[in-house]
């Protein structure tokens, strides 16, 4: 295995193997061997969750640094998914969708994260052309 390198700065975090590790001055850690890990600025928090996507996306990203829970985020991940691959009508996120799966079957999840982060500004332009607020002032998004 090739060996990485990561430079952190001063009060970031990094995900590894479901540990949080936060560091007080800026470090280069480098990883000798196979390592499961996420930087703090792709990960995005449960009330981050709002848009489909975003809400899958925290699947795959609970998959990859929660090992605890990373049974019941791969069951729920496949549900999400199949829904989402039904809702959406834009073909670039049809297409990647289904990369997404073919990325998270294969158990390359970092992959999986960067095409999801990739399609959010498609998904929140979509949404916000969805929106319309109805005479209660709820506001409506239709997705399909």
């Amino acid at each position: 295995m090739k060996k990485l390198q990561i430079s952190l700065k001063p009060g970031e975090r990094i995900y590894v193997n479901g540990a949080v590790l936060k560091v007080d001055r800026k470090v280069s850690i480098e990883f000798l061997n196979d390592v499961t890990f996420l930087l703090e600025h792709h990960v995005i928090q449960p009330d981050d969750t709002r848009t489909p996507l975003r809400q899958l996306y925290f699947l795959v990203q609970t998959t990859l640094i929660d090992p605890a829970n990373a049974p019941r985020a791969r069951t729920m991940f496949y549900d999400a998914h199949a829904s989402l691959a039904q809702s959406f009508e834009n073909p670039a996120i049809r297409q990647n969708l289904a990369e997404v799966r073919d990325f998270f079957d294969r158990g390359r999840l970092f992959d999986a994260l960067k095409l999801l982060r990739s399609l959010f500004p498609i998904e929140d332009a979509i949404l916000s052309q969805g929106a319309r607020t109805d005479t209660t002032g709820l506001t409506h998004c239709e997705v399909r």
